[in-house]
């Protein structure tokens, strides 16, 4: 029987295979399951369209979480020129890295994360809406440090027609201080 068809890229699904089977872990201890955020999400909300270069995730109980990354082969790089940032995987071309205690600064609700199950895969892990998603890109763009996350942004919206645009309207005006709103991701 042939695999599923799918559209990410072998190296993402083998690292979301493995942030599955991270959170099964730390569920298993009766932790809460880290959620995938940044451009992990914005990769798997665009189908590959949009690739990263690193797993970002966010965890209340960051210790115990990088106890399971090293029973999972995880290590922390080392050396001279090397990213002292996050952790990696001697078979996966991505890192991951713990960038906060809760997404977004614990603006999204919980009920608005959804639990994924990757492609071959039983174990779930858990990733921001992509609603949320598009908020924290539009957060950045209006920071003006970072002028592409419109449109990765306008990307996104365009790729999840059926996004809560009240609930998504709300986000983008609360991470851009009123500066902007779903309006602005038209054209």
């Amino acid at each position: 029987m042939a695999e599923t068809q799918h559209p990410w890229r072998p190296e993402f699904i083998h690292a979301l295979r493995l942030l599955a089977r991270l959170c099964e872990a730390m569920v298993r201890r009766g932790l809460p399951r880290p959620v995938l955020v940044g451009g992990g999400a914005v990769e798997f909300y665009s189908g590959g369209t949009v690739m990263t270069g690193d797993i970002d995730l966010t965890s209340p109980v960051q210790p115990e979480l990088e106890e399971e990354l090293q029973k999972l082969g995880f290590v922390r790089p080392h050396g001279a020129g090397q990213s002292l940032r996050g952790w990696v995987h001697p078979d996966l071309g991505l890192g991951f890295e713990v960038v906060g205690g809760s997404p977004m600064a614990g603006s999204p609700a919980s009920a608005r994360l959804h639990l994924v199950a990757p492609v071959g895969e039983p174990a779930k892990f858990r990733i921001i809406s992509v609603e949320d998603l598009i908020a924290d890109r539009m957060g950045q763009f209006a920071s003006g440090t970072a002028p592409e996350m419109r449109e990765q942004a306008q990307l996104l919206l365009g790729l999840h027609p059926n996004a809560d645009m009240d609930y998504l309207d709300r986000r983008i005006r609360q991470e851009t201080l009123g500066e902007f709103s779903a309006q602005d991701l038209e054209g």
